[in-house]
């Protein structure tokens, strides 16, 4: 199977789909990876860790037009829609509930390609295990982008977050205890 993975184009997304870690296991299981042209710079990974591990690099239009299964981490973009085929498999996260999900779905049904949602992937148990990590990623990000909301320089009180000798810490409440309130709650401890 050749997968590709695209570079990522929704506005501030820099995450890529498949490291080059995931290129390199996928090479070895058999499979074929072609990867964007600068689709891991914003992950910190650049074109030659690609094809150190095995990916072919390509133009957008030819990663589509290549690749029997996309993989990317959002969903596509309008401008994408017209680059499925049919039979191709997206493996994304996909949002379907969201307000644009109905010309997506419509698009994708129409070209006849076989989309699958990372967060509709469940184990026996019931779990998401792909909801999980980025789960993870955005109870520890909230804090952070928190603590940077409480700096004077932008427009908080300039209060910080973890307090120093003599100055009490600011006070942090986490609504929720799924994953991302539990991550949070880790990372607002130990500041």
């Amino acid at each position: 199977m050749i997968v590709g993975v695209p570079r990522e184009i929704k506005n501030e997304e820099y995450r890529v789909a498949v490291t080059p870690v995931g290129v390199k296991e996928l090479v070895r299981a058999g499979h074929a990876a072609v990867v964007e042209v600068g689709a891991g710079v914003g992950s910190g990974f650049t074109d030659e860790d690609y094809l150190a591990a095995g990916a072919e690099l390509a133009a957008v239009d030819e990663v589509f037009a290549r690749a029997d299964m996309i993989v990317k981490v959002k969903e596509p973009l309008e401008v994408e829609w017209p680059r499925f085929k049919p039979d191709q498999i997206l493996y994304t996260y996909l949002h379907l509930g969201a307000g644009y999900a109905k010309p997506l779905t419509e698009a994708m049904m129409a070209c006849g390609i076989r989309a699958i949602a990372y967060e509709t992937v469940e184990t026996a148990t019931g779990a998401h295990p792909l909801l999980f990590p980025m789960s993870e990623v955005a109870g520890r990000l909230a804090i952070q982008a928190g603590a940077t909301h409480l700096q004077k320089a932008n427009g908080g009180s300039g209060v910080l977050l973890g307090g120093v000798t003599g100055v009490p810490p600011a006070k942090v409440v986490v609504i929720g205890g799924g994953t991302v309130g539990v991550n949070a709650a880790k990372i607002a401890v130990g500041m």
